[in-house]
């Protein structure tokens, strides 16, 4: 890699197109998952080598329960056995594992693995992976007003304390920057609900490769399109 390359802080990645990269290969919906999950795996690791601090991904939406019964359980499993095998190499890695999004309606063995993956991985000081399950943007920000609603009506927060900053410390991604550079795969000219607070002032990148095959040279082209942008956050 040029040593001259400008490595976005954090990148967010859409990572779509798993159920096409199957049926235009002869597989099963599942096999495209399954794909799509050791390309994460790989990439998570190449992110973490090159000195990416934050990749966060939309792995499930609160739209996807829409699909076929055995899809979203093939991917509840998926999931599970991802979240196990990733967590067991954490120490090698060094990569901490957050989930975004509402786990609380989740099966308690699914629950599980994710809160154990979570504190099992909370010391680990390289790449931050957040994984967006069972995640909507609406209703991220929805979940934040509640919470400052409810401190409001505890006489915790004065309505005059209501900032942006504020409304950013009640999201799932409180404590985090926002993501430099926004990539989505499989021709989707969209963000689908995905971060829509944080995506304000983030570069977009699309790209028509599906997921699965979306790899470390992909992601370097991506990197070297981001730093051909001139980001100018609303001045001249």
């Amino acid at each position: 890699m040029d040593n001259g390359t400008n490595i976005p802080q954090h990148i967010a990645i859409i990572m779509d197109g798993n159920r096409r990269w199957a049926k235009e290969n002869g597989k099963i919906a599942s096999d495209g998952h399954r794909a799509g999950a050791e390309n994460l795996e790989n990439l998570a690791k190449y992110c973490n080598k090159i000195g990416v601090k934050f990749l966060t991904v939309y792995a499930f939406s609160t739209e996807n329960w829409k699909r076929e019964e055995q899809e979203v359980s093939a991917l509840m499993i998926l999931l599970r056995n991802y979240l196990k095998k990733f967590s067991k190499s954490a120490n090698e890695d060094n990569i901490k594992i957050k989930v975004l999004g509402n786990i609380e309606i989740l099966d308690s063995g699914l629950k599980k693995s994710i809160n154990d993956t979570i504190e099992r991985t909370k010391n680990c000081t390289g790449l931050t992976l957040n994984i967006a399950f069972n995640y909507g943007g609406r209703a991220e920000i929805t979940n934040a007003m509640k919470k400052i609603a409810t401190k409001i009506k505890n006489n915790e927060l004065n309505i005059e304390d209501i900032n942006e900053n504020l409304i950013q410390q009640n999201l799932y991604t409180e404590n985090q920057p926002e993501p430099d550079l926004l990539i989505r795969t499989g021709g989707e000219l969209r963000t689908s609900n995905f971060l829509p607070w944080q995506l304000v002032y983030s570069e977009f990148y699309f790209i028509d490769k599906y997921w699965p095959d979306f790899d470390e040279k992909d992601l370097l082209e991506a990197i070297q399109v981001f730093n051909k942008r001139n980001r100018k956050f609303g001045g001249k």
